[in-house]
């Protein structure tokens, strides 16, 4: 990442810097973490093949130049299931979407369904609105894409249309550069060396559930969640101690696993992982709970964490 001070350019002596929201829209599992997380620098937001990863309006900070960007990752938005969960992640789109200067509406590239559709009803008119062609890579037929990208202008009045892989750096670097001219001018709002707004205890709760969905795959359901209760710092080392929230007594025995060696990989991982990302030491231990229909009651989703 460059020196910040040492590019921004001036007018009349006084520094101009660019500041502003940005958020990353699409249906389920397009690959909006993937994208924040090569944006930012580091992984902040979880991934996984599973739909309905992220929960929360997870913030990342990048800043580059005279320029600081505010990613805003959303939950993708939900169309099959009508639960307090689900409810409070479109909620949580909606409000994004309300409160932002740029929309990335983030789709695969040659494609587009009916999920992204629904999706692409919610921009708000007045806000340029990106279209990002997201795994170029994995697209066979280039001559396609012509097509499709007309298809696409006829949808929606996207202000630029960028196609690129969230895993190749140069892409990245790119789309950070068409974003910047329709940020407004203003002060930065965090530091240049900032990543994200969100508390070391919130990344944990994510990175031990990010290995839950990992490691237990299509098995669980994607109604689990985690609760960290307790996160103490000494010095070079975090205790942390958090339960695994299940909704079946059946769920409970996928999360162990055979002798607890599920339970014990998902902990050694989400140790490993949360250690490189404090740059201290980790003593983690893990518990799964039973709460039958959690997922479907505002009072727990609150009690949980959730806007």
């Amino acid at each position: 990442m460059s020196n910040p001070e040492s590019t921004i350019p001036l007018d009349n002596g006084v520094p101009v810097t660019r500041c502003g929201l940005v958020a990353i829209v699409g249906r389920p599992n397009v690959g909006k973490s993937t994208l924040l997380n090569a944006l930012v620098g580091q992984k902040i937001s979880i991934t996984s093949r599973k739909a309905q990863t992220t929960r929360h309006r997870i913030t990342g900070v990048r800043t580059e130049g005279d320029a600081q960007i505010i990613f805003v990752d959303t939950p993708g938005f939900q169309t099959k299931h009508g639960t307090a969960l689900n409810r409070n992640l479109n909620r949580t789109v909606h409000g994004v979407l309300a409160d932002v200067d740029v929309v990335l509406f983030l789709v695969e590239a040659g494609r587009f369904g009916l999920d992204d559709a629904k999706v692409l009803a919610l921009l708000p008119p007045d806000k340029p609105a990106v279209l990002v062609a997201n795994k170029l890579d994995a697209v066979q037929r280039r001559n396609d894409m012509l097509p499709w990208l007309k298809s696409m202008q006829e949808r929606h009045a996207f202000a630029e249309f960028v196609p690129m892989s969230a895993h190749k750096l140069d892409d990245v670097k790119r789309l950070f550069e068409i974003v910047k001219p329709y940020l407004p001018e203003q002060p930065w709002m965090y530091d240049a060396e900032a990543l994200t707004d969100r508390s070391d205890r919130f990344l944990a709760s994510e990175l031990i559930r990010e290995k839950l969905f990992r490691l237990t795959g299509d098995e669980l359901p994607y109604s689990a969640t985690v609760v960290i209760d307790k996160f103490e710092e000494e010095g070079n080392l975090r205790r942390i101690a958090a339960t695994i929230v299940v909704e079946r007594d059946a769920h409970k025995g996928m999360v162990i696993g055979d002798g607890g060696e599920r339970l014990k990989r998902i902990g050694s991982e989400a140790r490993q992982d949360l250690e490189r990302l404090m740059g201290v030491k980790v003593f983690l231990e893990l518990w799964v709970k039973v709460r039958s229909g959690w997922a479907d009651s505002e009072e727990h989703l609150r009690s949980y964490g959730y806007e």
